[in-house]
C-alpha cells in the first residue's frame, strides 16, 4: 500500500446557528428587496402617469428607464405594467408594499388580477411557491381564452338575417349580426 504526501483537507462543518443567521439575513433582505421594488414601481407609476419620461427622442416611460436606468427594454415595459396595475389592486399592492408577497409574485398575479379575484390570486401566493403562482396565472389565462372563445362562437350562433316582402309590398328586414 503507498500513502501520498497530499495533506487532507480538513471538513468544516457550519454550525446549524450559522447557517440559520444566513438564512435569516438572506430572507431579510429579499424582503427588503421587495419593499424597495414595490416603492420604485409606485414611483414608476407616478412618473409615467405625469409623463416625466417625455422629451426630444423618448417613446415611452420604458424606453426612459432602459435609457436612465439600464433596465432592458422589455423589463422596462413589465415594470410599468406592474405600476399602472398596481393601483386598481389595493390588497396585492399592500401585501407587496409590507414584503408579505414577492416581487416574482407580484409580476405574475399583476398579469391577470382584478378587483374580484385578487383575494384569490393573494390566498394563492402566500400558500405557494413564485412558480405555483405562474402556474395558477397560467391556467387562469387559458380558461379565460376558453370562456371567451365560448363566448364568441355563442354570438357567432345566435347570428340571424331573414327578410320578407309584406303585405304592401314593402321589404321587412330582421336580423341580428355579430360586432
Amino acid at each position: 500500500m503507498q500513502h501520498t504526501n497530499t495533506p487532507r483537507k480538513p471538513r468544516i462543518e457550519n454550525p446549524p446557528t450559522a447557517l440559520d443567521s444566513l438564512a435569516d439575513q438572506i430572507t431579510e433582505l429579499s424582503a427588503h428587496l421587495d419593499a424597495g421594488t414595490y416603492r420604485l414601481l409606485k414611483l414608476i407609476g407616478e412618473f409615467d402617469q405625469r409623463e416625466g419620461w417625455s422629451g426630444p427622442g423618448m417613446r415611452s416611460c420604458a424606453h426612459w428607464l432602459n435609457w436612465q436606468c439600464g433596465i432592458a427594454l422589455g423589463a422596462a415595459r413589465e415594470k410599468v405594467r406592474e405600476a399602472k396595475a398596481l393601483p386598481a389592486l389595493p390588497r396585492i399592492s399592500e401585501a407587496f408594499r409590507k414584503a408579505e408577497v414577492s416581487y416574482s409574485k407580484v409580476r405574475a398575479m399583476t398579469r391577470v388580477a382584478t378587483p374580484e379575484n385578487e383575494h384569490a390570486l393573494l390566498e394563492v401566493a402566500r400558500s405557494g411557491t413564485a412558480r405555483h403562482v405562474e402556474q395558477q396565472v397560467r391556467w387562469y389565462r387559458k380558461v379565460k381564452r376558453i370562456e371567451a372563445l365560448e363566448q364568441e362562437n355563442t354570438r357567432h350562433l345566435a347570428r340571424e338575417l331573414s327578410c320578407h316582402q309584406d303585405d304592401d309590398g314593402s321589404w321587412v328586414v330582421r336580423g341580428r349580426l355579430t360586432p
